[in-house]
């Protein structure tokens, strides 16, 4: 337990140490500044700009016109995705003859992956080829994680900027984002999983004997290519099945540590980038420190209840050192499968190395309730950051009502448009998962994916919800989502949840960039201050709380009491 303590200390410490000099150089590359880079990738931006006809230096968008860029993108993304899946059997690179996907699971499919989702309803590795693997989903980690990189670099120009009636161009923002951003870290990334022994090739499967004589057929592919920039990305979606539990995805202690400090490690960089391009580092370090403290409580329910191990296996006088194994990798045991579990439902990623299904109760529960605030606890990589934005606009209004003061924000009044655009965007996750998960849990045509009774199996219908409407992309192994109902109904939430949330924020964003700074008085509420710290960790959970504890109650509370009568399901 000590050593699994250590490592988390470990972690921690690593992911900020790497995650501040990144968020200063993104900074640089969002504020249009000079990067070592530069040398290198400007003559291809350029190139870029001039064979779409952009010219050097493409002008500035309204917040509307910015956000009309990112959906017209998006539905060509998701046109073309589509089409892949649809006919993947007559595209090159499929060795094994993969047949194309229903209509059904390809619409959801493409949706997953272009809203950043990347939910899979499908084993990876017996459904798709190598050319819809490659073109077709990797292509798409690729741009709709820099669409949020995008969108989050444009929010934190509202917020910080003085008098602008721009927040960049989304064209601008989306080929630096790929550039200088993702691909660099995304090839030093791969060279370090193959170097662990993660494959990348394009060889057919392999028939192998095991020991004990059974046949079995090894999945070979572009794995390494597709898994670094599936956890950069904060994508998750694997190229197997049992994403990064199958030792081809993960397969030593060193890819393990490696692939989570990818999941959180560009989310964390945005503080620290939006401290720089707001000119004020104490405002991103403030907001860092409130995700850790976060993300370190439900690190420590989850660890804490999966190390405590089973209460009837304990009855029987069984000895359970090492915690709750079901459903995890005996190479990486509770405190690695419990971190992981927090990190990609911190952030919006869903890639898992155990089964979150197995884990007690309470185990489950912080995960879950991570994807129900938004998943803001560093979150997807510029969603999370502009989804806690969220939080702190609520934050800085509930402040301002106590010391009866007009409300401010880095200088700017926040008023009651501001106020009504983020509470529209807040209720995106109470709809996506309450509503549609409330219609999930009675309809007979839903309830037949259900694999357990009682509280379990409604936690298998609220976890599916707010993994999708969170653009987290998880999954309970156990509960069966590719039918007809659930391909739709998940797919219209990860719509809902990318870009009901999106489209308010950039407009919060855009109503405060046109405003100048006042300067602080006496009056004026600090942003950057352990206090304010406190009062965002405690408004997030408050609402929150207010807002899923009843569901809760009803799935892991309840099973957790009901473990404790000697009750399972």
């Amino acid at each position: 337990m000590a050593s699994e303590i250590l490592q988390f200390i470990i972690y921690g410490v690593l992911l900020a140490a790497l995650a501040w000099p990144l968020g200063l150089y993104m900074a640089r590359v969002f504020s249009d500044e000079r990067t070592w880079l530069t040398p290198v990738l400007a003559p291809i931006e350029r190139g870029l700009y001039a064979l779409a006809g952009a010219g050097r230096n493409p002008a500035g968008q309204h917040w509307t016109r910015y956000a009309l860029a990112v959906l017209a993108f998006n539905l060509v993304g998701w046109v073309f995705l589509y089409a892949v899946l649809r006919f993947q059997h007559v595209l090159p690179w499929n060795p094994e003859g993969m047949a194309p996907m229903s209509p059904d699971l390809t619409f959801n499919s493409a949706v997953s992956f272009v809203t950043n989702t990347n939910w899979q309803a499908y084993g990876g590795e017996a459904t798709l080829a190598y050319f819809s693997q490659m073109v077709g989903m990797t292509v798409q980690n690729f741009v709709s994680a820099a669409t949020g990189i995008a969108v989050g670099a444009a929010i934190i120009r509202g917020f910080g900027g003085r008098q602008l009636k721009t927040l960049g161009n989304f064209w601008v923002d989306l080929v630096r984002s790929v550039l200088y951003v993702l691909l660099p870290l995304s090839i030093v990334a791969a060279l370090l999983l193959a170097w662990q022994g993660v494959p990348q090739n394009l060889s057919a499967y392999v028939d192998a004997t095991t020991l004990e004589g059974a046949e079995q057929v090894i999945a070979q592919g572009p794995v390494a290519s597709q898994v670094a920039i599936k956890q950069l990305g904060t994508n998750g979606g694997g190229f197997f099945n049992a994403n990064s539990a199958v030792p081809y995805e993960n397969p030593t202690p060193i890819s393990n540590l490696l692939e989570m400090l990818y999941i959180l490690l560009i989310p964390a960089a945005f503080c620290f980038m939006f401290g720089r391009m707001v000119r004020d580092m104490r405002q991103g370090v403030a907001i860092f420190a409130a995700m850790l403290v976060l993300f370190t409580g439900a690190l420590a329910l989850t660890y804490g209840s999966e190390i405590a191990g089973n209460p009837l296996i304990a009855e029987l006088n069984v000895d359970q050192p090492a915690g709750n194994m079901e459903g995890k990798e005996v190479r990486f045991g509770v405190g690695n499968s419990a971190l992981w579990a927090t990190a990609t439902t911190a952030a919006s990623n869903g890639s898992v190395n155990a089964m979150h299904d197995s884990f007690m109760p309470l185990g489950m529960l912080a995960p879950m309730l991570q994807m129900q605030v938004g998943e803001v606890i560093f979150g997807g990589v510029g969603s999370g950051f502009y989804g806690m934005l969220l939080f702190v606009v609520l934050t800085v209004f509930l402040a301002g009502l106590m010391v009866g003061r007009t409300p401010e924000y880095l200088g700017k009044k926040i008023e009651a448009k501001e106020v009504k655009l983020a509470i529209l965007a807040f209720l995106v996750m109470p709809v996506g998962v309450l509503i549609l998960g409330a219609l999930a849990a009675v309809l007979p045509v839903s309830l037949a994916s259900l694999q357990d009774g009682g509280p379990h199996g409604f936690s298998e219908i609220l976890y599916a919800y707010s993994s999708g409407t969170g653009n987290n992309g998880s999954a309970f192994a156990g509960f069966g989502a590719n039918t007809v109902y659930h391909n739709t109904m998940i797919g219209i939430a990860m719509l809902f949840g990318r870009y009901a949330m999106l489209i308010p924020m950039l407009a919060v964003a855009g109503a405060l960039a046109v405003k100048n700074v006042s300067p602080a008085s006496a009056g004026t509420f600090p942003t950057h201050t352990p206090l304010f710290v406190v009062l965002l960790i405690a408004v997030i959970l408050i609402i929150d709380g207010l807002t899923f504890f009843p569901a809760l109650a009803l799935g892991p509370i309840a099973e957790h009491f009901a473990l404790l009568s000697d009750q399972t399901f």
